[in-house]
């Protein structure tokens, strides 16, 4: 596989209740746990986070599906739902897509969401596990 890109992000503080940058600065912001898990609410979470980034690339791909069946997509909305659930083992998540398409038949916009689904590297990333590497950095 060719790496096009790749994007970095750094958290500091406490994970969850720190604070967030991307190494190019376009995106900062303050972390907390959500209310409904006792927490503030004052900043964002990152389910929050990976829920935003499912329903762009989601949408890219939806987009590449209706191109390619002539089916203009420009007009979709995509709703991610990003679950934080405890499990016998820790913490699991799960996801649910929800597309609506105005002035698509149902019958094509099913379609259209399962090919994208197909496409998407979210949803392909999750479907079959993305290789994931964590290691210590030692600091002299």
């Amino acid at each position: 596989m060719t790496v096009l890109y790749t994007a970095v992000a750094t958290t500091n503080g406490g994970g969850r209740q720190g604070h967030a940058e991307t190494s190019d600065g376009k995106v900062k912001l303050d972390l907390s746990y959500p209310t409904e898990m006792g927490g503030s609410g004052a900043g964002t979470n990152p389910e929050q986070l990976v829920a935003l980034g499912y329903s762009a690339c989601f949408g890219g791909a939806l987009a590449v599906a209706g191109k390619s069946h002539k089916v203009d997509t420009a007009n979709a909305r995509i709703t991610c739902k990003a679950s934080l659930a405890r499990n016998d083992d820790g913490f699991g998540l799960s996801f649910e897509i929800e597309v609506e398409l105005p002035g698509v038949s149902p019958d094509v916009a099913e379609a259209l969401v399962q090919e994208a689904h197909g496409i998407c590297p979210y949803s392909r990333a999750f479907a079959h596990g993305a290789p994931s590497v964590a290691r210590a950095k030692v600091s002299a």
